[in-house]
């Protein structure tokens, strides 16, 4: 751990988290719900998408572009699908709301799918998915958000770097999750990187001319990762959502209408906090509506086990699988803490000192 970090513990962080939002005016099954997914990121090692954005949600928060009391509505109804109006909630609450809506539907007809339009930032979309996997089902989800990646062959942002989470249970090991942006990396890590004063590779983002850059600072395109496959991704799952729910994110950008949303911090950027707003879909499926459960699981097991059995290639020490790096980080940072870096620690002090409360980052 750098000498520039604090390592907290997360029960103690998490009950800091509850208390934060409980302070700024959410119910406090909901101030859980947000706690849950932000530690639970930072847990995984997830850095960018866990705690330190919290001042970020709190300035959204008081300026009310995030609801801390939506009218969450379900607008039409299928056996199998919902299409839910998130009124700006907080990502968090609406979808873990809608993922545990769905995974009823699954169980009565094998899937379920919701749209959700309207809402704020969603965290780590990882956590969805692996609720579904949690009950022995599969669980999917994806976001689309304004434009700030630039599509293949392009110099400027034209699609969003819309992240995309699959996730499936197994019998011996942690459940698979895949949790991956459509850019090279997502856009919160280049927050992570102004926060440690570290450069990134060229390969994340252009600068303002449409150049590569290593200066976080500079940066506000990103790029998308696999080049036309990432931005052919991420303009489909647009079209799977966004366009569905009446809602589109690009097209008002590609016809002149909006500037594109930019990479620059959104604290103390109140334009910015207001042009974030996601469409987003999540989906469930009922694993025993199509076989038996435990085998399937068992099958997920030889799979694990025959990847990372296999001859590894030059300066690899081990094959890992989607989501185990995450599940390590997990465990060791449920028994040693979470690193938190100094800039960051020093955003969630000032937080804790304004709704007077006690924190946890000594």
């Amino acid at each position: 751990m750098s000498q520039s970090e604090i390592r907290v513990s997360w029960e103690p962080l998490k009950k800091f988290v509850r208390e934060v939002f409980v302070r700024a005016g959410m119910p406090p099954e909901d101030a859980e719900t947000t706690a849950e997914v932000l530690v639970w990121a930072s847990r995984r090692g997830v850095d960018s998408h866990g705690v330190q954005l919290i001042p970020w949600y709190v300035e959204a928060i008081d300026i009310g572009h995030m609801k801390v009391k939506p009218d969450i509505q379900v607008l039409k109804e299928t056996p199998a699908a919902l299409f839910i109006e998130a009124d700006h909630a907080l990502g968090p609450v609406v979808t873990v709301f809608a993922m545990n809506r769905i995974m009823e539907k699954a169980r009565e007809v094998g899937i379920g799918w919701a749209f959700i339009r309207n809402t704020n930032h969603q965290a780590a979309m990882g956590y969805y998915p692996q609720m579904a996997a949690r009950h022995n089902m599969a669980g999917i989800a994806w976001v689309c958000s304004p434009a700030n990646t630039a599509p293949y062959g392009a110099s400027v942002a034209g699609v969003s770097n819309n992240p995309i989470a699959i996730s499936v249970p197994a019998k011996r090991h942690p459940p698979l999750v895949l949790d991956m942006a459509t850019s090279v990396v997502a856009a919160q890590k280049l927050n992570i990187a102004k926060a440690k004063g570290i450069s990134i590779p060229p390969t994340w983002a252009l600068d303002k001319d449409g150049h590569a850059t290593t200066d976080p600072f500079q940066a506000v395109t990103l790029l998308p990762v696999g080049g036309p496959k990432g931005s052919g991704l991420s303009l489909m799952l647009e079209c799977l959502t966004s366009v569905i729910v009446g809602a589109p994110k690009l097209e008002p950008l590609l016809q002149g209408k909006e500037k594109p949303l930019g990479l620059e911090s959104m604290l103390g950027n109140e334009d910015r906090i207001r042009l974030h707003i996601q469409n987003s879909v999540v989906i469930a499926i009922d694993i025993a509506t199509f076989t038996d459960v435990e085998e399937y699981k068992v099958h997920i097991d030889n799979l694990i086990d025959g990847l990372k059995a296999l001859p590894r290639a030059d300066g690899f020490d081990e094959i890992f699988v989607p989501g185990e790096p995450e599940e390590r980080n997990f465990e060791e940072r449920s028994r040693l803490g979470i690193p938190v870096p100094a800039k960051i620690a020093d955003n969630l002090r000032a937080v804790a000192d304004r709704f007077g409360i006690e924190h946890p980052f000594s």
